[in-house]
């Protein structure tokens, strides 16, 4: 009697967070395990074996089909899995039972406000809002959360939403700016514009010491003009985030 053999392409999976993405006409599957998509979207798991049961693409997870090797070569231009694996998890949609998608909105709702009151502050009190406060502003504005979007991605809208409903505005960056050298002053020149406010300035012979307020927006902006302009000799630091008044801190 001849054997009944079963596909070489078939693969079979349980309990899995599927993320499916149209591409070229396909729908491609990758196999992950529960709660640690937004993890890594969110750039809190680096690991990406922590994230993919299996590093197959599938075109149905569900009946373990796997993709073709040329129909991932013609769509995607490589076939290196790990590459193709990152693009879905990027920007595919996570395929999560009801249950599951209102455990990540509650999740997800929570470190968007937690990640907002760590941004910014009441411009009257210069401090930070309670979390509790951000929710409510939150649901409001009638914000819905996007399972398929990290905290990163919403947050910055949510900060807009929210200014028409509270008083908002992002915390200010303290930061510390050392240049050294003879062009230490034309370069506190050229970079000056993106900068808020100093709150001190010591010079020592050639040595600029300067602590000043920035935006957000402008830490990049800053950090990579100080080091072209010093040719690697600058240093930028960071101090702190949020405004505090002088009661606070004593």
């Amino acid at each position: 009697m001849s054997k009944l053999l079963k596909p070489t392409n078939q693969v079979r999976l349980t309990n899995v967070a599927i993320v499916r993405l149209k591409k070229g006409g396909k729908k491609f599957e990758i196999a992950c395990y529960k709660h640690k998509v937004l993890p890594w979207r969110n750039q809190l798991e680096q690991d990406i074996n922590e994230v993919l049961q299996t590093q197959t693409i599938f075109l149905h997870v569900s009946k373990g089909q796997a993709a073709k090797k040329e129909d991932l070569i013609n769509i995607f231009r490589t076939n290196d899995s790990t590459e193709i694996c990152k693009e879905i998890l990027k920007n595919g949609e996570l395929q999560i039972s009801d249950k599951d998608r209102q455990s990540q909105i509650v999740s997800l709702t929570k470190d968007i406000a937690t990640s907002i009151a760590d941004k910014c502050v009441n411009p009257n009190t210069k401090r930070p809002y309670p979390v509790s406060v951000i929710e409510k502003a939150m649901r409001d504005v009638r914000f819905f959360v996007n399972v398929n979007k990290s905290v990163v991605q919403q947050t910055l809208h949510v900060i807009e939403l929210l200014k028409k409903e509270i008083r908002l505005q992002r915390a200010q960056m303290r930061v510390r700016i050392l240049l050294t050298g003879k062009g230490a002053n034309k370069i506190k020149n050229k970079i000056i514009h993106l900068v808020l406010s100093i709150e001190e300035e010591y010079w020592y012979s050639e040595t600029a010491n300067i602590i000043c307020l920035i935006e957000p927006g402008n830490f990049k902006n800053l950090d990579a003009m100080i080091q072209t302009e010093t040719k690697g000799n600058g240093q930028f630091e960071l101090l702190n985030l949020i405004e505090m008044l002088e009661e606070d801190i004593l």
